[in-house]
């Protein structure tokens, strides 16, 4: 974790928090006045910790929005080097986003009645820059990898691809050091990973940065219903259209997609558990559908072949290990392909690692040793307990075989 007394570069000038105070109270709503005189009484005892907690909860208060930018630069720089760098980070990150084009983040009691409007490139990124060279990275490596995260996402609503790649590296580079990370700091890094690669159309890399910032946070609480919906939406897709992405497992088994049931888009649940199972005729039942999407429909015949390869390894799955010689017929009925385009299915399902084994191009058969693994879904888990207690009955009736003539020789 971060520990305090990690600021190491030069102050601004010095500030005179009694004046700032004073001010304050006398410029801001009554409902806020409490908080400034809780501040005024923490800061003077010194209670740096219970003031962190003071100011969060001042800076969730929906009136504070207009003077948030103000009690930060005017109040907390003053006492900056003594919070833990963490919760300073998430404090100056917060207060960012409040940050306009029409709001001059020194002056801001003084311009509080100005329209609020559009936030401003530059002077936000100055604003989480210089807090940014305040950090040390060596004393407080997570609110260094925070403030880089954050940076990089304001770069990417700004459109500045190059910047935000630069600082996702430079955040993983330090983040890939750490054994112990709180959950905010790696929700805030595989958040904007995942945005970056979405903006970029990048499907594998947004799959996997997108479940890794799921399992940093509770959606059902972190995330709005709407948010919950596009995120399972854009999983799905990147599911789809991802060349190096067979396994849909932990997809799968991630509550996230239930916010897509009883939606518009519910038939893409369904299409995901279609292509788990391999089921080419679901897929078929499904495809007038892909219209609704444009970006399938464009890679209709990418899918197609996704859905083939999918039904390949379901087939060998189902199949004991001792009857994993398949001939090319048998692939082509499995997978609704013509004879001349198997041995083409089963090279790409090998240079894919889904599948090892060899073909017999002479004898028109592929013999398969070992299967991806994967998660399995109620019917396949059904399939492999019979195929368990199949074999299971086989070791009996060994057994009973043998055991006499273990009790002669004995």
């Amino acid at each position: 974790m971060a520990t305090p007394m990690a600021i190491d570069k030069a102050k601004g000038p010095k500030l005179d928090v009694d004046e700032f105070l004073t001010l304050a109270i006398s410029e801001t709503p009554q409902e806020l006045h409490a908080f400034f005189e809780s501040f005024r009484s923490l800061h003077s005892r010194k209670l740096w910790h219970q003031l962190t907690n003071k100011l969060f909860e001042f800076f969730d208060h929906s009136l504070s929005k207009p003077y948030r930018v103000d009690v930060f630069n005017k109040f907390v720089r003053d006492f900056e080097s003594r919070l833990n760098q963490l919760r300073l980070v998430e404090m100056g990150v917060k207060v960012s986003k409040e940050i306009d084009s029409e709001f001059a983040p020194h002056n801001a009691l003084a311009a509080v009645k100005l329209k609020r409007t559009l936030e401003d490139p530059v002077t936000h990124l100055q604003f989480l820059t210089d807090l940014l060279e305040r950090v040390n990275t060596e004393k407080s490596p997570e609110a260094h990898v925070l403030l880089l995260s954050s940076l990089a996402h304001a770069k990417l609503l700004y459109g500045d691809h190059e910047g935000t790649k630069n600082d996702i590296d430079a955040a993983w580079k330090v983040l890939d050091e750490l054994s112990s990370v709180d959950p905010s700091v790696n929700a805030a890094y595989y958040g904007v990973a995942a945005d970056y690669y979405k903006s970029k159309a990048e499907y594998a890399p947004y799959y996997k940065n997108s479940l890794l910032y799921l399992a940093c946070i509770d959606p059902a609480k972190d995330l709005t219903a709407e948010e919950r919906l596009l995120r399972a939406h854009d999983l799905g897709i990147a599911a789809f259209l991802g060349d190096t992405i067979y396994n849909f497992g932990e997809l799968l088994m991630h509550p996230i997609l239930d916010a897509l049931d009883s939606t518009p888009h519910e038939w893409i649940k369904k299409l995901l558990f279609t292509f788990n199972e391999g089921n080419i005729g679901k897929f078929e039942a499904l495809s007038p559908l892909f219209p609704k999407e444009p970006i399938l429909q464009e890679n209709y015949p990418f899918l197609r072949q996704k859905i083939c390869l999918m039904a390949l390894i379901e087939s060998v799955f189902k199949r004991g290990a001792y009857d994993r010689t398949m001939s090319f017929q048998t692939i082509a009925e499995e997978t609704h392909l013509p004879l001349d385009e198997v041995e083409h299915l089963v090279m790409k399902a090998l240079s894919l690692k889904l599948i090892k084994g060899s073909l017999d191009q002479v004898d028109q058969k592929a013999q398969i040793t070992w299967v991806q693994p994967r998660v399995l879904s109620r019917d396949q888990i059904g399939q492999l307990a019979q195929r368990l207690a199949g074999w299971n009955a086989k070791l009996h009736q060994v057994e009973e075989r043998i055991a006499p003539e273990v009790l002669v020789n004995s």
